[in-house]
């Protein structure tokens, strides 16, 4: 296995980026998982990664990064057909912890500044619950979620569906329940919910903070 540690953090450049820096000179890595069903913490396992980076505004689509994971487990029939994921996709995949150094590796080359998703706070779970069960703790996940964008700068929607919320703010949808389609699909939401937030007149790392603020991200950090 990668992890040697009893504890690591995700390579993220949070802590040495000034609050002061204009948020369209900063690198975000906009993730999503597929896993075997919602219970990641006790049954359910991992079996696609997908990020993307949000560079000056602008998704970066070409650089993506996407592998299926080795769940060493059978998928469920109904999870195969909701997300096209086979048995015989993941089985010369990496295990979850190989998939995760490796996402964590491009997470850093990117020197990203955080990790972002639509209602991140379970993508975080399924990753700490599968380096947890290698013994290791992830810690200092630093991320901002979209629903907390959106609640900043539209509080009357109220819904969680992020194709929904693709459709309600006009920006592109990819393949659903993929998790590099999901992660381009919220991407291309953040730099359009960014761009709204400095069209209100915030423009940096520090307001950006405060205004996805909540209680989901100080449980991850």
């Amino acid at each position: 296995m990668f992890f040697q540690r009893k504890n690591i953090s995700c390579p993220l450049s949070y802590e040495k980026i000034p609050l002061s820096t204009p948020i369209d000179a900063l690198t975000f890595i906009v993730f999503d998982t597929e896993t075997t069903g919602f219970q990641v913490a006790t049954i359910d396992r991992l079996i696609e990664i997908g990020g993307v980076p949000v560079r000056g505004l602008k998704v970066e689509e070409s650089d993506r990064f996407q592998t299926y994971v080795n769940p060493t487990r059978q998928i469920s029939r109904e999870i195969i057909e909701l997300t096209s994921i086979t048995n015989e996709i993941v089985a010369e995949s990496p295990v979850a912890a190989d998939a995760i150094s490796q996402f964590f590796d491009y997470v850093e080359s990117h020197e990203a500044v955080c990790l972002v998703g639509h209602y991140v706070s379970f993508d975080a779970v399924v990753l700490k619950s599968e380096l947890k069960r290698e013994k290791v703790a992830l810690k200092k996940l630093f991320t901002i979620d979209t629903l907390d964008l959106i609640g900043f700068i539209a509080p009357s929607y109220d819904m969680r569906d992020l194709e929904r919320y693709a459709m309600a703010f006009g920006t592109r949808i990819y393949d659903r329940h993929s998790a590099i389609g999901d992660a381009l699909t919220t991407a291309y939401l953040f730099t359009e919910l960014l761009q709204q937030f400095k069209d209100r007149g915030f423009s940096t790392w520090g307001e950006l903070i405060n205004a996805t603020d909540s209680q989901g991200r100080s449980l991850l950090f």
